[in-house]
């Protein structure tokens, strides 16, 4: 079987002036189907730029990136566009929902734009939230703009979920429950999920680790048996 997502030694360089930063250097790994995916490293060690080029919201500078047999890396500025919006989910620490837009409203602005989605008030009930569609953002916690978010992403059925730091604005107890719901979600829908973190207690429920220092891989580990998230303290 081949792998869904390959890296194969990308490397992004920014230039400013004459100053140039490698961001990611080297880089090649592969994710299987239907994986959680966790990777961890700290800040600025490239995990975000990792996930940014994987979602084509940046380029890289060399290398190859498959998804499926798609490759991205070889994407103009339209294609990336359409893959975006088509076939990738994202979920961020921060929820970016529209504040003048109920739930549901939000959904359905991403639905409206793909084929085939699922119905937006179907997608808010799966993650908890069916006494919340009419609720604008500013009346709902920090967890339900989360699972908004995260319904958002769902509704397209995207090939691939990313997110960024999901719980890095919630407390223990509310980003304890994000996890476990990305992590259902997965195991229901055989959804490819990455989760970038620099909190490695969350290792423990991926399939897969992938640990990142100064924008090169470390290591890749695949977790014999993932533990559910109500089974890991941090």
């Amino acid at each position: 079987m081949s792998s869904f997502v390959r890296f194969d030694k990308v490397s992004k360089i920014y230039q400013t002036g004459d100053v140039q930063l490698h961001a990611l250097k080297d880089v090649t790994f592969e994710i299987e189907e239907g994986e959680i995916c966790v990777i961890v490293g700290q800040s600025g060690a490239g995990k975000t730029t990792l996930l940014n080029i994987l979602g084509g919201m940046d380029t890289l500078t060399s290398g190859r990136i498959m998804l499926g047999d798609k490759e991205i890396s070889s994407f103009n500025k339209h294609e990336l566009t359409t893959f975006r919006r088509q076939d990738i989910g994202f979920v961020f620490q921060f929820y970016n929902l529209i504040p003048n837009l109920t739930a549901l409203e939000n959904v359905e602005i991403v639905t409206q734009m793909i084929k085939d989605p699922l119905p937006a008030d179907q997608v808010l009930k799966s993650v908890g939230l069916e006494d919340r569609l009419y609720h604008f953002p500013a009346q709902l916690s920090g967890g339900e703009q989360q699972r908004v978010a995260i319904a958002r992403a769902l509704a397209k059925k995207p090939k691939l979920l990313l997110c960024d730091e999901p719980t890095g604005a919630l407390d223990y107890q509310t980003g304890r429950q994000i996890l476990q719901l990305l992590q259902e979600q997965s195991r229901q829908n055989g959804m490819t999920v990455v989760i970038v973190t620099h909190n490695s207690a969350l290792t423990a429920m991926a399939d897969r680790v992938i640990r990142v220092k100064s924008g090169t891989v470390v290591s890749v580990v695949k977790n014999e048996k993932a533990l559910k998230v109500e089974e890991i303290e941090w």
